[in-house]
């Protein structure tokens, strides 16, 4: 599959972006070399490959390295509290504004 000058102005079109008719050629170049790229994909056979969730073996136990949960700053709601024009037990008061 491969784009023309007139399709890809029409995309562009609906995509609400501008594209000069000097940048035209090279962005339909561009476009059909990534049209190509899956058109070449597509192509291959993958009957009888399994879905992946990882690219890595499955047998390999990946896990995420995780930090651990500590504080690591001082509780300052009250000072952030402190100019806040109205503040009821340790939260914020607004106008309502949807009747």
């Amino acid at each position: 599959m491969s784009l023309t000058p007139d399709q890809l102005q029409r995309i562009a079109l609906l995509a609400r972006i501008a594209v000069s008719p000097e940048e035209a050629l090279g962005v339909t170049d561009r476009l059909n070399q990534v049209l190509g790229l899956i058109d070449r994909l597509q192509a291959v056979d993958t009957r009888g490959i399994e879905p992946m969730s990882h690219p890595l073996d499955a047998q390999l136990a990946v896990q995420q390295r995780l930090r651990s949960d500590a504080v690591t700053e001082a509780d300052r709601r009250a000072d952030f509290q402190a100019g806040a024009p109205a503040v009821e037990q340790g939260l914020y008061l607004v106008p309502k504004v949807i009747e």
